[in-house]
């Protein structure tokens, strides 16, 4: 694989949230409406495409957890298949509840449904009460440590020195800036701004290939590897060679987030993954590099 650039997803890449956004997630629906989802459906959700924002994940698991109560029969798994089915996300959610219940019970569960709170909820558990305050400029509600501690770090400092060495690394993520750049500092790897695309920086969201195109160009790039850890990711890839056939786009997998082993590595082959990593700092041996 030849690239002249690459770019890098944040969670589940450079670092591991599996006890930070998703145990965020599951316990900001449980918190808010006392009930919830298992942590391992989360991946059910980013499966079901149009989910790059946790957030957005969050209603959505709420809409389930509410619709269940209001007598949907559809269980997590078809839920989930259900939303794919209807385009993704959250929209695809709002669908599948409305085409499953009867109008009165539909409409009572979305106005249940509270985004705000889960959202002022969710930034509590993930920063901390102090983090909050800080970052978000409102006072806390809930005395909390912070689940963004809880992140390992997955790249090697090695594979940073490599990779920046030899090209333009940026980085595109779900994430809002403010934690972008803690994760980046964490790791040790410093993109600058115009090398960088966080949820603060557009609305669309992956797979929409505009960011990683836009990071290509800026990157004076012409084959690009973008490494993610979702299905969304190499959805990105794959419509970036649609939206700009002039470059090439390769989209890669690793392991090392909520797609793991054999399973994984079938379902990103099943998108039109280019190359499926056991983690991160398989990448320079990809690229030749070693």
């Amino acid at each position: 694989m030849q690239v002249d650039a690459v770019v890098l997803d944040v969670d589940g890449v450079l670092v591991d949230v599996a006890d930070s956004y998703r145990r965020t997630i599951v316990e900001s629906v449980e918190t808010v409406y006392g009930e919830t989802i298992p942590k391992a459906g989360v991946q059910a959700f980013k499966d079901a495409g149009g989910f790059n924002n946790d957030w957005t994940l969050t209603d959505a698991a709420t809409l389930f957890v509410l619709a269940r109560r209001a007598g949907l029969s559809l269980d997590l798994e078809e839920f989930t298949s259900a939303i794919a089915d209807a385009g993704g996300g959250l929209d695809g959610a709002k669908t599948v509840v409305r085409e499953e219940l009867e109008a009165g019970a539909a409409e009572r569960v979305l106005g249940q449904w509270d985004p705000d709170r889960l959202r002022e909820v969710f930034q509590q558990f993930y920063l901390g009460s102090d983090r909050y305050e800080e970052i978000e400029g409102e006072p806390a509600t809930m005395e909390t440590r912070g689940y963004i501690d809880d992140e390992p770090v997955l790249v090697e400092a090695a594979t940073i020195d490599v990779l920046t060495e030899a090209f333009p690394v940026a980085v595109l993520t779900g994430r809002p800036e403010a934690e972008a750049l803690l994760a980046l500092d964490r790791v040790g790897l410093d993109v600058p701004p115009d090398l960088r695309f966080t949820m603060d920086d557009w609305e669309a969201g992956k797979p929409h290939p505009r960011a990683l195109v836009t990071l290509a160009e800026r990157c004076d790039a012409q084959r690009v590897a973008f490494v993610g850890d979702t299905l969304d990711d190499v959805r990105t890839a794959t419509n970036a060679n649609e939206a700009d056939p002039d470059r090439t786009y390769y989209g890669v997998g690793v392991l090392t987030g909520g797609l793991t082993g054999e399973a994984g590595r079938r379902k990103y082959e099943e998108a039109g993954a280019d190359a499926v990593v056991d983690s991160v700092n398989d990448l320079p041996a990809l690229l030749a590099l070693d």
